[in-house]
């Protein structure tokens, strides 16, 4: 039995004195910035749960919004603001007082189905509590671009669960089969971008007639509490998120899902997690066959400094080994690099610190320092050398912008060096199923990234959202540091190396998006989208630009959207 599987087995014994549980909330769901706002006009942050760490504990943010509901009038809540705190919670009722949150329906379907707003078949006994939803959504596109115009569409089906047994173990299981034809951009994306073939999101895929992708989606966990009020275990298959902006230069929701095992120990003003992690190296896709396994270990602390600042460390190591999990890296609270040394300095080591500050119960502001490795004698000469790699987020948003009630706005710069997430084999670069781990460009990129969101009226969402970014691309066998996929001792040069290195590109896209919430989690979203690409040298990497609308509708399931490159 290899170390990771002893790993899950002695937390999973845990179980037996386990006394309570949680699930967690989807990510990219409209709870999230719900969750900045409250913090942000309350000017204090929340010691119930920690939003920089993702994915967020129903339980802690019902109660959190329940708190924050009763504070309506001392906050100068607008009526929208109440009704999307009410929604929520009633998404999430069974962590209500009386574990029956949830909106009870006018007219339920045969005195059996949709009895709560949220939900389509809702049980609710002493010792056991599910909640099981359809999965449905229907796109289609049509692209126009330098090439020419066609027609495109995504689908997904399938259902969602959770629940508890007995209030001591949550479970959580979601399934969809996915069909999707892709901008041309994004299809440029999944078979060339890195040399290896992946679709954003996704593991395994087939491609059938007509250029289309299908794969299937599968998420799932169980959580207990093993220290009441202090300490969950989680074991699953997902992802996880760290940050409070639209990217995160630690880890991201942009790759396949993973199977991990998670503790969360939350104590006082302090969060600590402690994330394992398996991971598939990047390989060629061909015929059916068992693909290798590498593994990462993750700590996160997150600490609310004052009322209104929170900090936090993050450290990352990521291994290949043939099939097992490495000892040293299974110590919950080491500095990997120290570890790393001892065995020879064979591994991938990140270590990074962040931020986020509330400034007079308008402003947010956030940030992310990446370090992958640094050299201080080259840093100061300031002779570019590649070993000095790095990443920096800075961000802000303003809510209630400009006095107007339910305008928030949000602006994110991200910068990464070439070589960044890169390492000297195929196996420890920072990715996972042949997809990046943390940013998608992967490195070597300064980019900016804008967005609007705006709530004129109950259930109608408008966000507007524009990215602009600049990279230096590798061609052929040259290596220049933007594909984080590639040996870096196989780079053209040593120094001289700026954050655009290689060919030089740029990118500029914008998107309007409008969501209709016709019942709950049932939207149908209406949007336009203008991307343009530009670069230097148009023989190697030629020049485009794309303009497609979209249409859809989807029920219990998070957008589809193609705004990451």
């Amino acid at each position: 039995m290899n170390k990771f599987t002893l790993l899950v087995a002695s937390g999973l014994s845990l179980s037996g004195i386990a006394t309570a549980q949680t699930t967690y909330l989807p990510m990219n769901t409209e709870a999230y910035p719900l969750m900045d706002k409250m913090e942000t006009l309350s000017g204090e942050l929340t010691n119930s749960f920690f939003t920089t760490v993702k994915p967020a504990p129903r339980s802690g943010v019902v109660q959190y919004f329940i708190e924050k509901r009763e504070q309506a009038r001392q906050l100068g809540l607008s009526k929208i603001d109440r009704f999307n705190l009410d929604h929520t919670i009633s998404k999430s009722g069974e962590w209500a007082p009386d574990a029956n949150g949830a909106i009870d329906s006018k007219l339920p379907w045969f005195n059996t189905f949709y009895k709560k707003q949220p939900d389509f078949l809702h049980v609710n006994k002493d010792n056991f509590f599910l909640v099981a939803n359809p999965v449905i959504s229907g796109q289609v596109l049509g692209e126009k671009n330098t090439l020419g115009s066609d027609n495109h569409f995504m689908s997904s089906r399938g259902v969602e669960l959770r629940g508890w047994v007995t209030k001591r173990i949550g479970f959580y299981t979601y399934f969809t089969d996915n069909q999707e034809q892709p901008v041309s951009f994004v299809d440029n994306y999944i078979n060339h971008r890195s040399g290896y073939k992946g679709v954003p999101g996704a593991d395994f895929y087939l491609m059938t007639k007509n250029n289309t992708y299908d794969y299937l989606l599968a998420q799932g966990y169980i959580d207990f509490q093993a220290i009441k009020n202090h300490l969950n275990v989680t074991f699953g298959y997902g992802k996880n998120f760290y940050g409070d902006g639209m990217r995160s230069l630690f880890l991201s929701d942009f790759s396949a899902n993973y199977p991990f095992l998670r503790l969360n120990t939350k104590i006082w003003k302090l969060n600590y997690q402690n994330l394992y992690v398996e991971l598939t190296p990047q390989f060629v896709k061909g015929i059916d066959a068992r693909l290798p396994r590498k593994y990462a270990t993750i700590h996160s602390l997150s600490v609310n400094v004052t009322r209104w600042l929170n900090v936090g460390v993050f450290e990352s190591v990521v291994f290949g080994r043939r099939d097992r999990y490495e000892f040293g890296y299974l110590n919950p609270i080491i500095l990997f690099r120290s570890v790393e040394r001892a065995f020879g300095s064979p591994d991938n080591v990140n270590l990074g610190l962040n931020f986020k500050a509330i400034v007079a119960k308008r402003f947010q502001f956030y940030g992310q320092f990446m370090l992958d490795e640094f050299t201080s004698k080259e840093f100061f000469s300031r002779n570019g050398y590649w070993g000095n790699k790095w990443g920096l987020q800075l961000g802000g948003k303003y809510f209630n912008a400009f006095g107007l009630k339910n305008l928030d706005l949000q602006g994110e710069m991200n910068i990464v060096r070439p070589f960044t997430y890169a390492h000297y084999d195929s196996t420890a670069n920072y990715t996972h199923y042949n997809q990046p781990l943390a940013h998608p460009l992967g490195a070597g990129f300064v980019e900016l990234i804008g967005l609007i969101r705006y709530q004129p009226i109950e259930k109608l969402f408008v966000t507007v959202k524009g990215m602009y970014y600049k990279q230096g691309l590798d061609t052929g066998a040259s290596n220049y540091g933007s594909n984080i996929f590639m040996d870096y001792n196989s780079r053209t040069q040593s120094f001289g190396i700026g954050v655009i290195n290689g060919i030089k590109t740029s990118c500029m896209l914008m998107n309007l998006n409008l969501s209709y919430e016709l019942r709950d989690n049932l939207f149908f979203d209406l949007g336009f989208t203008h991307r343009r690409f530009v670069s230097e040298d148009v023989l190697a990497i030629p020049n485009i630009s794309t303009t497609y609308g979209y249409g859809g509708v989807r029920l219990n399931i998070a957008r589809r959207d193609y705004d990451f490159y």
